[in-house]
């Protein structure tokens, strides 16, 4: 939905995007007071519901009342500002969410990290387009980074990276237990920590190969009988928690 009132922006360039910018700021100036009182507080808002929405969930916000907002902070050179107002908002939002996790039983501790990792990259589908020419023409341009580079970062460090050395030995208990969690929570949160942090593979080559390709070298003639137990094994316990062939 983002993309059908961002479209024409986006296709007449950036040239044009600029001119009209440069209207913005002649005919309304939007002083430092007014960013703080007015603009923020509706982004604010904005990022609070769509941190914390569910899926399925109705956002009762206009997005294209939150873009316009941001492209006018833009063109008033507000952008330092709020690209450090929005690092900030989700920085205390994830340290919530860590907190959260920390407090959280073993055996809800694997589907309630899955629950968070989900929920915030969903959340970065709708806010990094909202935030388009604040990455163009601020953290592209003056930063050389990306936004969505940045707010995956922020996941890593403030919740991933505090709890990767108790959630590993959970998944690789709940891997040697058949039917703990489902495959795709596993495959979920297995695929996820693979894109945060691609050396964490090592921790658990084994896990991760069962989700990644490519991660273990090819099988050699040798390792073939133990492959194929594995698959025998794996087949025996199907069996016994009522799975047919």
């Amino acid at each position: 939905p983002v993309l059908l009132f961002t479209e024409g922006f986006v296709l007449s360039g950036c040239c044009e995007a600029m001119v009209f910018c440069l209207f913005l700021v002649v005919m309304n100036v939007i002083t430092i007071e007014d960013y703080k009182s007015t603009y923020w507080p509706k982004l604010d808002s904005a990022i609070d519901q769509l941190l914390t929405q569910s899926p399925g969930d109705y956002i009762p916000i206009s997005y294209e009342q939150i873009y316009s907002c941001v492209y006018k902070c833009v063109c008033q050179q507000h952008s330092e500002q709020m690209y450090s107002d929005l690092i900030k908002k989700i920085t205390n939002h994830l340290e919530r969410v860590s907190k959260e996790l920390q407090a959280s039983p073993p055996d809800l501790y694997i589907e309630r990290f899955n629950v968070a990792l989900g929920q915030y990259m969903g959340a970065l589908q709708s806010i990094v387009p909202l935030f388009i020419y604040m990455n163009k023409f601020y953290i592209e341009t003056k930063l050389n980074r990306d936004l969505k580079d940045d707010l995956i970062k922020l996941f890593t460090e403030h919740v991933a990276e505090k709890h990767i050395y108790n959630l590993m030995p959970l998944l690789l208990e709940a891997q040697s237990t058949p039917f703990q969690i489902t495959p795709s929570t596993m495959a979920n949160i297995v695929k996820g920590l693979y894109t945060l942090r691609p050396e964490w593979v090592q921790m658990a080559p084994a896990l991760f190969s069962k989700f990644i390709p490519n991660i273990l070298p090819p099988a050699v003639e040798s390792e073939l009988q133990e492959y194929a137990a594995q698959d025998q094994k794996l087949q025996r316990e199907l069996m016994q928690n009522g799975f047919t062939r």
